[in-house]
């Protein structure tokens, strides 16, 4: 009986990490005609939706083979989200902490009344509140209350290291790693529409900063509950989406 639950157990974990694989490398695309300076290039994309990071950048490296060219991100973007993402190529590697480090621009969607683990739509939700007696007025104070230099605490699905390992492997294996607050700076929060229970927004801020821990610490500071359902990075420094090369989705 012990050894038919634990097998159960393990499937079940191994059929949620497959699905979650299937879920977040969904997206099939391909890269439009480029002009890269394999001597050194900046290329911003737009990436698209349940697509990661290492996914774009990977197709940058296959579209300039077989030269053997450095090619990196500035800035990891979740799977789930969409928006600005830098790709550097050859000596223009050199300049990815420089692209790192400017500010960001985001704009999405929090879900009051509801949490999930991931703080996105990655798990499942866990926990439901009533929020009929949340107004508008508390939902503009909340949002004006993070503006300025904090601590946060990176989601447990980051790609923060613990221990040399990334956080979101950890957390995908079951184990809550122990992260360490970063001080972070918002300098602007808007909301930009309600249809409650969604809350639209529009977020700039330093680097390093999680919109999903502030999904996380919005629903908490209203004494509630909320999850991230929609991102997308609009601005790097002067890198701007409507700027960005857009990829080519396949249906």
């Amino acid at each position: 009986m012990v050894c038919h639950l634990l097998c159960n157990s393990r499937n079940n974990r191994i059929n949620l990490f497959v699905m979650l694989k299937k879920m977040i490398h969904q997206t099939r695309f391909e890269l439009p005609e480029l002009n890269i300076n394999l001597e050194g290039d900046v290329l911003v994309f737009d990436k698209p939706y349940q697509c990661t990071s290492f996914d774009l950048v990977s197709k940058v490296k296959k579209y300039i083979r077989p030269k053997k060219i450095k090619v990196g991100h500035a800035g990891t973007l979740d799977p789930l989200a969409t928006g600005v993402m830098i790709v550097c190529v050859g000596s223009f590697t050199k300049k990815i902490e420089q692209f790192q480090n400017q500010e960001k621009e985001y704009t999405g969607t929090f879900m009051l009344g509801t949490t999930t683990p991931s703080f996105d739509l990655e798990k499942p939700v866990d926990e439901t509140f009533p929020i009929e007696h949340i107004t508008k007025e508390q939902i503009l104070e909340v949002a004006q209350s993070f503006v300025g230099v904090q601590e946060q605490v990176p989601p447990h699905f980051s790609a923060v290291k613990v221990d040399g390992k990334r956080a979101y492997l950890l957390a995908r294996q079951g184990v809550e790693p122990e992260i360490k607050p970063k001080t972070i700076t918002i300098s602007e929060f808007e909301i930009t529409s309600l249809a409650l229970p969604e809350v639209n927004f529009r977020i700039v801020c330093s680097k390093g900063t999680y919109i999903r821990s502030i999904a996380r610490d919005f629903g908490q500071k209203l004494e509630n509950g909320a999850h991230l359902t929609a991102l997308r990075r609009t601005r790097i420094g002067e890198f701007r989406v409507e700027n960005a090369i857009n990829v080519i989705c396949e249906l």
